[in-house]
């Protein structure tokens, strides 16, 4: 598996169309969640590809500070079908919180994780810090990494 980091203007119209055919396949139709991915965000943030071969099989978007929250943070985590059960998700987990902190240093990291992850997402750290809520019609909660 081959890792790539990249910030929005540097992404090929290739990597493009793979980190957003990869990120509908599973938040909009695996997800059945009919809501609007192209947020104005990912302009200002990086993009953690991982490769298999030319398929784009995990993704995650790098997040600096004071883009959606005042600490940096990690969204839009996402592993294809193809690759699930397989450690690719927890790969992807680790190196998006190394890459994060080689960009911003070493603070704290915060996510809305849906809620079916929060074990996931504790088994690197991350902390509960909200009540659950709706985004999309699923259940979410905040998280921290301190």
């Amino acid at each position: 598996m081959n890792w790539d980091v990249k910030y929005f203007d540097k992404l090929t119209p290739q990597e493009l169309y793979a980190m957003i055919r990869l990120r509908n396949e599973v938040f909009v139709v695996e997800q059945n969640c009919v809501f609007q991915d192209a947020d104005n965000k990912d302009q200002s943030c990086y993009h953690l590809l991982g490769w298999q071969n030319e398929n784009l099989i995990a993704y995650a978007r790098l997040i600096p500070p004071g883009v959606i929250y005042t600490k940096m943070s990690i969204g839009r985590v996402v592993t294809s079908p193809s690759v699930r059960e397989k450690g690719k998700g927890k790969e992807l987990m680790k190196n998006a919180i190394e890459k994060l902190k080689e960009l911003f240093g070493d603070q704290p990291i915060q996510i809305g994780a849906q809620l079916y992850l929060k074990k996931f997402y504790e088994s690197f750290g991350f902390c509960q810090t909200s009540a659950i809520y709706l985004e999309d019609g699923i259940e979410h909660i905040e998280m921290i990494l301190s």
